[in-house]
């Protein structure tokens, strides 16, 4: 039996391992885990990219059922998954996408010594990413640790063959055909439905033409929201690529930094928990829980932080602009450890994605590679004036601002700033 692993890859066309796979096999079948060593830790809850999820898994299912096959589906730790179906069928080869954290190359690691020792194939394939691992590196083949040389070498390097499409239609045949069997219930795995759904995105010409100019304004329609979309797989990054070329270059740039990313947690994993630059772990955090709490909470009497994390609460979604001076402020105004934002960041995002999610924050608290200097401070009240001059993304956030319902700020802008270039100069002073 040949098997597809469905991971963050959910689609059926464009798919770089499924089309291998039906290529050079018949009677192949898909199938997807969800992964109860990931879901334990978010069960009795409604989390909203377990719905997304779940909401997708439903649609391949529909999909393959209508081809004559059907996407099969369990729930469990993935190495006793597979201890079963290798007990129960006559496995030859299982084809995957490859999956650039950490956690992941652990257990596609675990998975594939037992499929070898049971005479079966592990094939892993390129699809999440134009550029994976050792394909964009320096002459001295060390990875980039700086985005504009990265980039550069990146464009020169992009042609047709990267951004071919994988026309897995031709071989639908060689799905292996079968009888529908019933989903697993969300109930079964200890989640509720959630009321939060993913933003819908938007690829027309005129948004991509445009992207430069309004990507920065947090009130307008001016991004394609296609970042669940990427981080589950269920649109393909050799067509966004494609649009990007056609269209606008700096959504290019963009979709480059995603590359780029997923190769810096692909050589340096350490990353995950500790920070890029080393000596920036030793800066003297204050973590004030209160002022945690009132930033989480959206209270912290800045109204451009406020409303990014009302909206982040409220929709599992934050513009991008707005994730930068949230960060900011957290790590800089408030001297709240990194890993504290990151954290809150993944259990919210519905696009959280480890790479983007963690390079994102130490770029802020400039502990990352190629981040922001520490002495760079994001000033609320200059972002909102530039970004936000007529407040009308505030106000949808925040509808107490300008009333005597708003609080105070929790700290005054001058001090906090000069309070963090003093913090940061002096510890990284001492640092040996």
């Amino acid at each position: 039996m040949v098997l597809f692993w469905f991971r963050r890859d959910l689609r059926i066309s464009d798919n770089a391992a499924l089309y291998h796979a039906l290529k050079k096999h018949k009677e192949v079948q898909p199938f997807f885990i969800f992964d109860s060593t990931i879901l334990s830790k978010l069960e009795n809850t409604e989390d909203a990219r377990v719905n997304f999820i779940y909401n997708t898994i439903k649609e391949l299912k529909s999909e393959l059922q209508k081809l004559g096959s059907d996407l099969k589906v369990y729930y469990g730790e993935p190495a006793k998954i597979f201890t079963h179906l290798i007990h129960e069928n006559k496995i030859t080869h299982v084809y995957a996408n490859r999956d650039y954290e950490p956690s992941a190359i652990i257990r596609d690691k675990s998975i594939l010594n037992l499929l070898q020792e049971n005479k079966a194939e592990f094939i892993a394939k390129k699809d999440h990413v134009i550029f994976d691992r050792d394909e964009v590196i320096k002459k001295d083949g060390k990875p980039y640790t700086i985005f504009t040389p990265y980039s550069k070498v990146w464009k020169a390097k992009l042609n047709s063959f990267y951004t071919r499409s994988y026309p897995t239609e031709k071989y639908m045949d060689n799905l292996k055909k079968s009888t529908p069997d019933d989903l697993i219930s969300l109930e079964t795995m200890n989640f509720k439905n959630s009321t939060i759904k993913a933003p819908k995105f938007n690829l027309a010409k005129e948004l991509i033409s445009n992207y430069r100019l309004n990507r920065d304004f947090p009130a307008l329609d001016g991004t394609s929201k296609i970042s669940v979309q990427l981080r589950f797989g269920t649109l393909s990054i050799r067509k966004m690529v494609q649009l990007a070329i056609q269209h606008n270059e700096t959504w290019l740039n963009e979709l480059i930094w995603r590359d780029f990313y997923q190769s810096i947690l692909y050589h340096f994993p350490h990353t995950v928990g500790k920070s890029f630059k080393s000596k920036y772990d030793f800066i003297p955090w204050i973590n004030n829980e209160d002022h945690f709490d009132k930033w989480c909470k959206g209270e912290t009497g800045y109204p451009i932080v406020d409303a990014g994390m009302r909206e982040l609460n409220e929709t599992g979604f934050m513009h991008n602009r707005v994730r930068m001076i949230t960060a900011s402020f957290l790590t800089k105004h408030l001297l709240i450890d990194w890993r504290w934002g990151e954290r809150y960041f993944a259990e919210k995002l519905l696009d959280f994605d480890l790479a983007s999610n963690v390079g994102g924050w130490q770029w802020a608290a400039s502990s990352g590679c190629d981040a922001v200097p520490y002495f760079r401070v994001f000033n609320p009240y200059l972002q909102t004036e530039r970004f936000d001059k007529n407040e009308v993304y505030i106000k949808k956030w925040v509808p107490e601002y300008q009333s005597s319902q708003y609080p105070e700020p929790i700290v005054e802008h001058k001090m906090a700033r000069q309070r963090a270039i003093d913090t940061y100069k002096k510890s990284l002073s001492n640092y040996k």
